[in-house]
């Protein structure tokens, strides 16, 4: 074994080591001290987010926007929406919904946006109506008509949940940096989609096409999504943040837009009703961004 196989173990059995006392599992004397770390522990770990290196506007000698969906029911794409159900499950493991929904609500994350391009903020009343819906049922109707009131069990409460979401919309980047010489996608939004919350429990399929409930700016959720942790399939010692699962683009997404002279107008707005020739379309633009980093070294 040369030198560099061993380093390469030895970093591997201390990294996973330290994964190991971070989650407690061997240590622990009860089942309340797993995953609880001690301060030494935090302070020896001081884990962060990578952060983004600076780029300099005159380094960038190509960049092209896009907008990409990416469609929770494929495999390569569970770790972002297990697990839908938390009853029977620790703590420690939740979906990218509740984290970022979690983070909202104890304003971790503190400004949600309208849309894409993060024009406007939403409030929390405004959060609160796209995620949750209350209805009386007809035979409260009923009641409020005869004797002028309802009762509460005639009354039904809907809330969007992490079951509810089949996508997250992605905005980000792709540019070319002359310094480094090297194509990069830089992530600078993400927004989970599900039907509207008035149609959630909808027989009527064409009423449940996920909508984009709310835009985040990423880098206000990095520290979040850092700390949260998905589940690595491979090797459960060694869980992927979500953080790391974007940038590192471990996931599958369909381009649906790119910024152009249309008024960044959408795909299916000029290849409607044909689904193929959408998704040779979405293959068409990212090939023509791949194309440009291999035409800067074709001689």
């Amino acid at each position: 074994m040369n030198y560099k196989s061993l380093l390469a173990v030895v970093f591997g059995v201390a990294f996973t080591a330290q994964i190991n006392a971070q989650s407690n599992i061997l240590n622990a004397k009860s089942p309340k001290e797993i995953g609880v770390r001690t301060d030494e522990q935090k302070a020896l770990d001081n884990d962060k987010p990578l952060e983004y290196g600076y780029v300099d506007d005159r380094d960038v000698m190509f960049a092209k926007m896009t907008w990409e969906k990416v469609v929770l029911d494929e495999r390569v794409n569970f770790p972002l929406y297990y697990p839908v159900d938390t009853n029977n499950i620790g703590s420690d493991r939740r979906s990218l919904f509740d984290v970022l929904t979690k983070a909202i609500d104890e304003g971790e994350i503190e400004n949600v946006y309208n849309d894409s391009y993060f024009t406007g903020k939403r409030t929390k009343k405004e959060l609160a109506q796209i995620r949750t819906a209350v209805d009386t049922m007809d035979i409260g109707y009923d009641q409020l008509n005869a004797d002028g009131y309802v009762d509460p069990e005639y009354i039904t409460t809907t809330t969007i949940s992490s079951y509810d979401v089949s996508a997250y919309l992605i905005k980000g980047m792709w540019y070319f940096d002359k310094r480094q010489g090297e194509l990069k996608y830089r992530l600078l939004g993400i927004a989970p989609a599900a039907p509207d919350v008035n149609y959630v429990n909808s027989n009527d399929e064409a009423n449940k096409e996920p909508i984009p409930l709310f835009w985040i700016f990423y880098p206000d959720a990095r520290n979040v999504l850092h700390e949260a942790k998905a589940f690595n399939a491979k090797n459960s010692a060694m869980p992927f943040s979500f953080d790391h699962i974007l940038n590192a683009r471990r996931f599958s997404g369909i381009i649906f837009k790119e910024e152009n002279v249309f008024g960044d107008r959408k795909v299916e707005e000029y290849i409607a009703e044909n689904s193929l020739m959408q998704l040779l379309e979405s293959e068409r633009i990212k090939e023509k961004i791949r194309n440009f980093e291999l035409d800067m070294w074709s001689y």
